[in-house]
């Protein structure tokens, strides 16, 4: 997950100072140039291209989990939960 050791922080204060990623398209490639740079000093082998996407796909997982589902969730107690109706009550 994204919660390294504080002391290990500072060696990527480069992102804080980036610009500001303005579309889905800008993000994929910053997000696939990260990738290209973590495997830049492997072994171009499955594991490591494995940690490399899964490392990314964790990442969205968590971002999922601190603010879509949160999103989510207010959004159902706004407008009430979706109503599912069972095989029975469907009209045929």
């Amino acid at each position: 997950m994204p919660y390294i050791e504080p002391d290990k922080r500072p060696r990527y204060i480069v992102l804080d100072q980036m610009p500001d990623i303005l579309n889905k398209g800008d993000l994929e490639y910053c997000v696939f140039k990260l990738q290209k740079i973590f495997m830049r000093s492997r072994e171009k082998r499955y594991t490591n291209y494995h940690d490399a996407v899964y490392g990314s796909m964790h990442c969205a997982d968590e971002y999922r989990r601190r603010y879509l589902d949160i999103r989510e969730d207010e959004a159902k107690a706004k407008n009430g939960d979706v109503e599912i109706l069972d095989k029975h009550s469907v009209a045929k």
